[in-house]
């Protein structure tokens, strides 16, 4: 097993080069005419972006000095967005490349003709005039190969910080809010019209902090809920480091509170502190666990990535031994746990984790590893509610994918 796994990450490094050697190749060797400073300084750039990008992965999870990760963040993870996009834009490049090449070539005019060579028996040319001081060689034109190269290299280094750029001022203004209306068959009519605030993937670390959770948390309180779910990754650090960052959240409003389960990277931050701190700032956890709200329930359940640390999800615990005549809305970090939600009687997951993909084409990947990208769903007589998610993981971009936060009102049928 640990072969196989080193194999595959010896490939995924090689055609990670290799694809970075392309781009190098294409946007620095064939845009620069030789051996200069503008081909060192773009070779600095494709060996530094790579760096950095590996170093902010090692140093957030290795747990580096807080610090050294918000150094190492914003450069190392915007590089892997950049990057990304760079590839794609040269991609579409070699296909418009060779409409751009016959474009040069009707407009470049033609070679001029030799001149004639001398006829002997002409007349002798007049002396020449006395010299003059030489005139300066003209500059050589580029060639058209090196012009091409240039407008193709220029376009994709734009499109691609274009889009970057705009993905990221799309994080860090705020999510959007969703509203979204989800009938249930057992919600009496007294709940009809409540609301859920539903609040996933924040992510709160070296590259998004407090003022992120600050905007956030307006952003909740503005929608007036009445309750307030923070179903799961809300955190990529430990309590130490981020509880200035997180301490915004104290000011979260709902009529009936504010209810937590942890996702898959509470537990790689050490989910029992985090556990503890959220209940510290007013949040209550839902750690396998059930609360009665009077119309219905509402129960939680830990991540799947607990298991690996004995603290998985336990269905029987959070939804055994209740009035199954009831209405029960599930908060589950990851999609992929509706089957079990579906086995237990649940009438709604609410769920995140996805990011809708959050860059594009990465939601055809993320769509392919869950029952659910984004948005309501149903599975027999359970509904499933997927949020894009707040904030971003890894690079502070979204394309694609807008963040929000949704507003889940239950509708009663019987209203």
């Amino acid at each position: 097993m640990v072969v196989v796994l080193v194999l595959i990450a010896v490939a995924v490094l090689a055609a990670f080069a290799g694809l970075h050697h392309y781009a190098w190749r294409r946007l620095v060797r064939d845009t620069t005419a030789g051996p200069g400073w503008p081909r060192r300084l773009g070779t600095a750039v494709f060996v530094a972006g790579p760096v950095l990008m590996f170093a902010a992965l090692i140093a957030e999870r290795a747990g580096a000095p807080f610090p050294l990760q918000q150094v190492l963040a914003w450069p190392g993870f915007l590089w892997m967005a950049f990057a990304l996009y760079l590839l794609l834009a040269l991609l579409v490049g070699e296909v418009v490349r060779p409409l751009l090449r016959r474009v040069l070539d009707r407009r470049t005019p033609p070679e001029p003709k030799p001149e004639p060579e001398s006829d002997p028996e002409a007349e002798p040319e007049p002396e020449p005039e006395p010299e003059t001081e030489p005139e300066p060689a003209p500059v050589a034109a580029p060639t058209r190969r090196l012009v091409l190269a240039r407008t193709v290299g220029a376009a994709s280094a734009v499109a691609a910080a274009g889009i970057v750029g705009n993905g990221a001022y799309g994080v860090l203004r705020g999510p959007k809010v969703k509203r979204v209306t989800v009938p249930l068959a057992k919600l009496p009519r007294s709940a009809h019209g409540f609301r859920i605030a539903v609040v996933s993937d924040v992510h709160l670390g070296p590259v998004l902090g407090r003022g992120f959770a600050e905007r956030v948390v307006d952003i909740v309180n503005g929608t007036q809920p009445d309750l307030i779910a923070v179903v799961g990754d809300l955190v990529d650090g430990s309590v130490e480091d981020l509880a200035p960052a997180v301490a915004p959240l104290a000011r979260l409003r709902s009529r009936h509170g504010t209810y937590f389960v942890t996702g898959n990277h509470e537990y790689f931050s050490g989910a029992d502190p985090w556990v503890e701190h959220v209940r510290e700032i007013g949040m209550r956890p839902l750690a396998n666990a059930r609360v009665e709200l009077g119309a219905f329930d509402l129960a939680g359940v830990n991540d799947i990535t607990g298991e690996n640390h004995g603290e998985g999800p336990d269905y029987a615990k959070a939804l055994g031994g209740r009035d199954t005549s009831r209405a029960a809305v599930l908060l589950a970090h990851q999609p992929v746990m509706i089957h079990q939600a579906v086995e237990h009687g649940v009438d709604l997951q609410l769920s995140g984790h996805t990011h809708g993909g959050q860059l594009w084409p990465g939601n055809f990947v993320a769509d392919a590893a869950n029952p659910t990208l984004a948005g309501l769903d149903r599975y027999g007589d359970t509904q499933l509610y997927v949020s894009r998610g707040a904030g971003a993981w890894g690079p502070p971009v979204r394309v694609g994918a807008p963040s929000d936060v949704t507003v889940v009102e239950l509708a009663s049928r019987k209203a």
